[in-house]
């Protein structure tokens, strides 16, 4: 097996499983699915990078890799001078995981893997969808959100909705690439399925993301329309037109299991997709306020990744819906927004050097969909410039980049298909590639043995019946605040 295959091959099998990987101890709630998922996205990168630099002899460099490397240099530093330093590891083991994906997705896709990489993060969307349709219609599973339903496996019925938002334009491309009817069929039917998905979500954040990445993709496929090679792209545009509007059909009108208060829930969805007067939407126009406050006092550094949670209440006056007051901490352990998370965990430096990568990505996307004859590197800029419209609309209103799955399919999605750009080459002597690749043995091997911690944790935990089998537990996962917690009051009470 040569890199790309493997390298397509380990991003194909961590989407898949950073989608459905979830353990059945529900007491506690979004770990139970998030644990396990970023131990798939760390295994599989840790692969990749290992890969990547056994053979290495230099290192390609442009000025996304620049910044993406600023941006990973201070979320490490910032990691270093936060509070808690255990959950600041696993959120930075996840950040530099999902470079480690984007470098080793553009290489491979350099050496002819582009489709197959595109087609595996679609592939896994759909998967994560059909989940929440099958919690949807009837289906019970320990592995299945008791809350936010239906999230199927994906713990929350926003974070389905932000997976396939963000990648319906790479299932898209996937089916406009497919070599015969049967990959069109299937293109179709996995459109449905996000379509039904999407809307029996009622996610705001998705909806809003999608129809900016739809006129993105819609726009760029009408200005390129002349240099289209063959006359297919636009029956199969039709074909994927009607697959969605059935599954949006499906949603609403196939009879399902969901419990809304309303009695026209998805419309009043759509009618308060921007309101911020009452409501959710008060609650994040508060959280992001007062996130700014935390963002001013500690603004070259931040707080350290993943302790937004512990700074967040010291800036309170008054009531606040991100708050759980019986415990102290805020309900969710991140904002309601990536650029506030980062901005305000990572330091201004920080975010800045990440819009900047993300930023370099696009323009570099929108002059390849212009500049180039060639119908299908047209396409990748197409679909790549819908992408990140879509994530980064999405990351305004929930978290994206911060979630192991929907990270992992933004930063696959943008190495498979970033265009050619300039690039400085850095020679790799033999004794520089062993260093490089020790640290990233010890650094990811870190990561992937915390992730299994946690699970391990968890299992112990729930089967716990003693202050020993919890105080192994604690050991096992130093960082979780309700074993800490129920740890504490079992010693006082000793």
């Amino acid at each position: 097996m040569n890199n790309s295959r493997f390298t397509t091959f380990i991003i194909a099998l961590g989407a898949i499983a950073a989608v459905l990987a979830a353990v059945p101890y529900p007491v506690f709630d979004l770990a139970r699915f998030f644990a396990p998922k970023e131990l798939a996205v760390n295994t599989a990168a840790l692969l990749l990078a290992v890969a990547g630099l056994r053979k290495a002899s230099t290192l390609k460099l442009d000025a996304t890799d620049l910044f993406l490397a600023v941006y990973l240099l201070f979320s490490a530093l910032s990691a270093l001078l936060a509070g808690d330093t255990w959950i600041s590891a696993t959120a930075l083991a996840l950040t530099f995981s999902g470079a480690v994906i984007y470098w080793s997705a553009r290489s491979a896709a350099e050496h002819g893997a582009r489709d197959a990489i595109i087609k595996a993060i679609a592939f896994a969307a759909v998967i994560g969808a059909v989940t929440s349709l099958a919690q949807a219609y009837g289906l019970d599973s320990p592995f299945f959100s008791e809350h936010r339903v239906p999230g199927g496996t994906m713990a929350n019925r926003n974070f389905v909705a932000h997976m396939s938002a963000i990648c319906a334009p790479t299932l898209v491309l996937a089916a406009l690439r497919a070599r015969g009817p049967f990959g069109v069929l299937c293109g179709a039917a996995g459109m449905a399925v996000l379509a039904d998905a999407l809307v029996l979500s009622r996610s705001r954040a998705a909806w809003l993301g999608l129809a900016l990445g739809t006129a993105v993709m819609l726009y760029g496929l009408w200005r390129v329309r002349a240099r289209q090679s063959d006359g297919k792209t636009p029956l199969r545009l039709t074909a994927l037109t009607a697959a969605a509007l059935l599954g949006v059909t499906s949603a609403l009108f196939v009879p399902n299991t969901l419990e809304w208060r309303s009695d026209s829930p998805y419309l009043d969805t759509a009618s308060g997709i921007v309101n911020y007067h009452s409501g959710s939407g008060h609650g994040r126009l508060v959280q992001y306020t007062r996130t700014a406050r935390m963002t001013a006092a500690h603004p070259f550094f931040g707080v350290g990744p993943g302790n937004w949670m512990f700074f967040y209440p010291k800036y309170i006056k008054g009531f606040d819906p991100s708050i759980n007051y019986a415990t102290g901490l805020t309900m969710n352990p991140w904002p309601s927004s990536d650029w506030l998370a980062i901005i305000s965990e990572r330091g201004i430096p920080a975010i800045l050097a990440l819009l900047a990568a993300l930023a370099g990505l696009f323009f570099a996307a929108i002059k390849s969909a212009r500049k180039e004859q060639d119908s299908l590197l047209c396409q990748n800029g197409i679909v790549l410039s819908a992408t990140i419209i879509t994530a980064c609309a999405v990351a305004c209103f929930d978290p994206v980049l911060l979630l192991p799955a929907s990270s992992l399919a933004v930063w696959a999605a943008a190495g498979a298909l970033a265009p050619e750009r300039r690039h400085s080459e850095i020679h790799l002597s033999v004794g520089w590639r062993a260093l490089c690749l020790a640290a990233v043995l010890i650094a990811g091997a870190a990561g992937v043995l915390r992730n299994c911690g946690q699970v391990t944790a968890m299992a112990v935990y729930s089967g716990a019946r003693t202050m020993s089998n919890v105080k192994l537990a604690a050991k096992l996962d130093p960082g979780n605040v309700r074993i800490r917690t129920r740890l504490a009051i079992m010693r006082a009470n000793h």
